[in-house]
């Protein structure tokens, strides 16, 4: 997944979990977002504020190494409304349900199903695992990640609505106004 702005910032909410050390059962995570780590994903994410960022991730180990990543992401976002320009606040819920495998076991997954995928009609096979890189699945970057993806990049006022100003049309502006005045200047000298 990729964020908006993503460039060398580092991530603003880790929450890193160890593989190797994920229980055969299993585990679960509640995550909140500290004031400090909101204000810089609001900056990352281009909105007003992040009132709130929460989520609940439940992790289980998978046969060949894979972790799969199930929960939910929650956040009360502040953003400008883009007709009227007054401030806003919408409430983001965001369903999790990732799987993620071994660096080398994702980069083949993806190039088989890139292999296998031809020009008619759509995938036959999902996505291809998300890579565990250096042994760790970062719980916060993607809880950061789903909140992004659910923020409205047009968020309206409840009833705003976009009118455009329409004005008359004058006679005299058209696109042959200025041709009609050099002939009228010339039949005048």
């Amino acid at each position: 997944m990729s964020r908006p702005n993503a460039g060398s910032e580092p991530d603003p909410w880790r929450a890193p979990v160890i593989v190797a050390q994920i229980p055969d059962a299993g585990l679960h995570r509640e995550l909140e977002a500290s004031a400090a780590e909101r204000k810089a994903m609001a900056e990352l994410a281009g909105v007003r504020e992040i009132l709130s960022a929460h989520a609940s991730f439940d992790v289980v180990p998978k046969s060949g190494g894979r972790v799969q990543v199930t929960g939910l992401v929650r956040g009360r976002i502040g953003q400008t409304c883009v007709v009227t320009l007054d401030p806003i606040e919408s409430e983001i819920e965001e369903e999790v349900d990732l799987m993620f495998a071994p660096e080398a076991e994702a980069r083949r997954l993806a190039d088989l199903i890139e292999e296998g995928q031809d020009d008619e009609g759509p995938p036959a096979v999902a996505d291809p695992p998300e890579p565990i890189a250096g042994g760790i699945i970062d719980l916060g970057r993607l809880a950061t990640d789903a909140l992004f993806l659910a923020i409205d990049p047009y968020p309206r006022k409840e009833g705003a609505v976009f009118e455009a100003e329409v004005a008359a049309p004058d006679p005299e502006d058209h696109p042959f106004a200025a041709l009609k005045a050099l002939q009228d200047r010339k039949k005048g000298q």
